[in-house]
């Protein structure tokens, strides 16, 4: 990979656009034999078989990260896995992506070479080709484009419109980590600006650290249902927070829906957090956001299927449209569910 053992600084005018894509794109390999040619021509080539799934992410610094606690290997690592995760909620297989970056003059190459180093660690990790994508200046700040291309046989793609009433509400791993890292990371950048000798210490919020800054895509959960020998009837990754996904399934699917509170996947990390910040941690789980797991819906013959499986919990069932979408809590109240989670078009211009 890329030599940043110097301290010399390259600014980005020195290599030009195409000598610094091709600078940035010379450690990429081809491992899809779908890729018929990637980078190095007016466009790539690809020949699948199967159903194509095509989904695109930007991530806007100062929308959706803080490049103030926010390490560029790991930005680089997070834009791709933000992406992998939408082609694994249509239950489909990634295969290739672009990715095109903006950023202004306070960018050097070596700071590029650092977010590619990400991209590549990413796409070798999980068995996805770099096939193009595109660098231009920008006036200010830095922002990432990713496109992701995954397959899948029609039979098999899952859409977010498909679930029935009585089908089983069901979420991979667990749920409010990203959010309390975010809550962490932000405390100590506070601290830091009152006090820069101060050293933070996040030795005890490590797991919900890494959910902040290094997510992972759930490529293994489709792969489970699979062997399981279970399709589920709807599926959403969740990127804005629970309550948020529940309601885009059942808008899609018009169907209601019936969420337990006792049942939501908490890691202790989670819990100690929210303690410690004096958050409610159902408020966490269902709007918090950036946990890129994924909700799924599955007809109740499958239950037996999945029961006692540690990847997965059943939080709740679906309903007649009717019905309605509520929460039961752990006092037995049955309240409305509303979506607060993450909503980007909310910030202002200053």
């Amino acid at each position: 990979m890329f030599d940043n053992t110097g301290d010399s600084k390259t600014k980005l005018s020195e290599l030009g656009e195409f000598g610094l894509i091709e600078h940035l794109t010379q450690f990429l390999d081809i491992k899809q034999t779908s890729t018929i040619k990637g980078i190095g021509d007016d466009a790539a080539v690809l020949k699948h078989e199967d159903e194509i799934v095509v989904t695109t992410d930007l991530l806007v610094e100062g929308v959706h990260f803080d490049l103030a606690f926010m390490p560029l290997k790991h930005l680089g690592y997070k834009s791709v896995m933000v992406n992998l995760s939408d082609v694994y909620a249509m239950n489909a297989k990634a295969t290739q992506i672009t990715v095109s970056i903006a950023c202004s003059n306070r960018f050097t190459v070596e700071a590029l070479e650092e977010i590619y180093a990400g991209i590549h660690h990413a796409a070798s990790l999980y068995h996805v080709d770099v096939i193009g994508g595109d660098t231009t200046s920008a006036v200010k700040g830095i922002t990432i484009s990713i496109t992701a291309v995954g397959t899948a046989p029609k039979e098999k793609i899952v859409y977010r419109s498909t679930a029935q009433p009585n089908d089983l509400m069901v979420v991979s791993g667990d749920l409010g980590g990203a959010f309390m890292g975010l809550k962490v990371l932000q405390r100590e950048q506070e601290v830091f600006k009152v006090n820069p000798n101060n050293q933070p210490d996040l030795e005890p919020y490590t797991y919900i650290v890494e959910r902040q800054l290094k997510p992972e895509a759930r490529k293994d959960i489709p792969e489970l249902l699979e062997k399981l020998g279970v399709l589920p009837t709807s599926m959403i990754d969740i990127s804005d927070g629970l309550s948020s996904e529940i309601l885009h399934l059942c808008k899609n699917s018009k169907v209601g829906a019936t969420l337990y509170e006792e049942k939501l996947p908490l890691d202790q990390g989670v819990i100690s957090a929210c303690e410690e910040f004096e958050l409610d941690s159902t408020t966490v789980v269902l709007n918090g956001g950036e946990d890129y797991e994924l909700l799924f819906s599955i007809a109740q013959k499958d239950y037996d299927k999945i029961k006692g499986n540690p990847n997965l919990s059943v939080i709740g069932h679906f309903n007649e449209a009717k019905e309605g979408i509520h929460l039961i809590t752990r006092d037995q109240l049955k309240i409305p569910m509303k979506a607060r989670g993450w909503n980007s078009m909310t910030k202002e211009e200053k």
